[in-house]
């Protein structure tokens, strides 16, 4: 090797050696990081998982409130996991039934879906409980007219669905709704006549 080739090699081992240092002296620093920071990186992470997810049609099984079902009998209450199929129904029947609503009157709705899976008199699921009928008739007129699966879900509804999943219920245990402007005279009557009114919100009226 020549002087001028054993500089050239010189002068590339010293640029490499100074890499090295400040690629060590950066995982220090990584490695010195503390554990806060760690945290917000991680849960940055898992809101951006959640967040794609969520936009591509998915989410992952979500833990609805304890159910109260079993208590009467002296067994533990139960867990229950929500299914994909289980939470699109719920979004898509909240916004079917309140999209023009605000978010008080979308909330209130899925309130009464959540109030239906935890009474013995309902299903047991978020899907079943949409999808309901009683003699051949839908429970919700959305799914009566096939209007629940053309709907377009907005982020409102989808914010305040997961309101309701947390845990957040104003409704006061009302297990029915109905807009009496649109409604069945009949069906009405039958409401009046059979069950308790609690309040007025939008456009529903809501019953136990």
């Amino acid at each position: 090797m020549g002087q001028k080739g054993t500089a050239l090699f010189l002068a590339c081992l010293t640029a490499l050696a100074a890499w090295l240092c400040v690629w060590g002296t950066a995982l220090e620093r990584c490695a010195a990081m503390p554990g806060e920071n760690a945290d917000r990186i991680a849960e940055h992470i898992e809101k951006t998982e959640k967040t794609v997810r969520r936009d591509a049609g998915f989410c992952p099984e979500l833990q609805v409130r304890t159910l109260q079902k079993d208590e009467a009998d002296g067994e533990d209450e139960e867990d229950v996991l929500l299914s994909h199929a289980d939470y699109e129904a719920l979004l898509r029947i909240v916004e079917a039934e309140a999209g023009t609503e605000d978010d008080r009157g979308k909330l209130l709705v899925a309130n009464v879906v959540l109030n239906r899976v935890e009474d013995e008199a309902f299903p047991d699921s978020v899907k079943q409980v949409v999808y309901q009928t009683a003699g051949g008739v839908p429970q919700f007129s959305p799914v009566a007219d096939g209007s629940i699966d053309s709907v377009s879900v907005s982020q409102q509804t989808i914010r305040a669905v997961d309101r309701a999943l947390e845990g957040e219920d104003i409704s006061g245990g009302a297990l029915y709704f109905a807009a009496r402007q649109a409604a069945d005279p009949e069906k009405m009557a039958w409401f009046d006549n059979h069950l308790t009114h609690l309040f007025s919100y939008g456009h529903h009226e809501f019953f136990r």
